[in-house]
């Protein structure tokens, strides 16, 4: 599948690049929630269940869902998608798209016949409906009363409204469903590495009324959740005061990066303060430009005319990206006084 954040394909892609690249093909936070030393027992013993216990209740008050009982944590939100996609019985599966891949592929692997929409109200129509919200790579957002009208729709005939929330946490907190799935009818998903910079641990949280949270937490059994993601995510979950700093720092570095790219003719047309959503016709020379320089956008393969860009990561980042722009901006001007003389 094509995803970001392969270095490998990346150096495939570009093998004399100047290394190290500098990856702003993902959507995860370049500055990650402090590390600190785990307790050996994190490591040296199975997980215990009041601790997983402990992690549901506080990603039930940082997210915002009824209770504990309506979370079901899990190593990852990937894992969770054909699960959730399987707690309705095969038949037609549409995403709201164009969007993340991998929600078409799950539906698929649970039985479903899939198909993408730019129509939302084409979701009624389906017994699975999946909206990524905000949406990866643009950063649309669907607002929370239309969720609800839909998902509403979908229960009075059994279905399932799957809202993907990975980007909430830099989203409009008042259009999470995570409140709301009290009421049936949804099941809304929470990516714990992308905003805490942790995405190697693999955590995250399906949120859904709690017959269906008992249901995901049996599937998964005893020590779903390895004991430093845990303790990782207990901590972060509950330093109110570092998601708030975190959150105004990502919006300054969202403005200075749409800044950067504005001064050498690149539009910014969409994303998130954790990635920005370009579009335009020198999108694909752009990719390549700066791919040769050792700076790695994530491109689309189907869509060759649409990049995303995170945020660069330290100040020697932030130069190596200004230079690559410089250079490609360079160079196009040439071409083009060229191809006027």
């Amino acid at each position: 599948m094509d995803h970001g954040g392969s270095l490998g394909r990346a150096r495939a892609l570009f093998p004399h690049a100047p290394e190290p690249f500098v990856d702003l093909s993902t959507g995860i936070n370049p500055h990650s929630y402090p590390l600190f030393s785990l307790p050996a027992t994190a490591l040296t013993r199975l997980p215990e269940a009041a601790r997983q216990d402990e992690l549901a209740a506080i990603a039930a008050s940082a997210y915002g869902a009824p209770s504990p009982a309506h979370v079901a944590p899990a190593p990852g939100t990937q894992i969770l998608l054909p699960r959730v996609a399987a707690l309705v019985r095969p038949g037609r599966a549409v995403v709201l798209g164009p969007t993340y891949a991998e929600h078409a592929r799950a539906a698929a692997l649970a039985g479903h016949a899939v198909s993408e929409t730019a129509d939302f109200e084409a979701l009624a129509d389906a017994d699975l409906a999946i909206v990524v919200n905000p949406n990866n790579p643009d950063g649309r957002v669907v607002p929370r009363r239309h969720l609800l009208e839909l998902a509403g729709r979908l229960k009075a005939k059994g279905g399932l409204l799957v809202v993907d929330e990975a980007f909430m946490d830099v989203g409009p907190a008042d259009e999470s469903l995570a409140g709301d799935v009290e009421h049936g009818g949804t099941v809304v998903l929470r990516s714990f590495g992308k905003f805490f910079g942790l995405a190697g641990l693999r955590l995250g949280f399906a949120l859904a009324e709690t017959d269906i949270a008992a249901r995901l937490t049996r599937d998964f059994g005893p020590w779903a959740v390895a004991g430093p993601a845990l303790e990782y995510g207990i901590a972060a979950l509950a330093d109110h005061d570092w998601q708030q700093a975190m959150r105004e720092r990502l919006v300054a570095e969202a403005v200075r990066l749409d800044r950067l790219l504005a001064r050498f003719g690149v539009p910014v047309a969409g994303g998130t303060s954790l990635f920005r959503f370009v579009a335009f016709a020198g999108a694909a020379s752009l990719f390549a430009a700066l791919g040769e320089r050792g700076i790695l956008l994530r491109h689309f393969e189907a869509r060759p005319d649409v990049l995303r860009c995170g945020l660069p990561g330290n100040d020697e980042e932030w130069r190596r990206l200004e230079a690559a722009l410089a250079d490609w901006a360079g160079a196009a001007h040439d071409k083009r006084r060229e191809a006027s003389a």
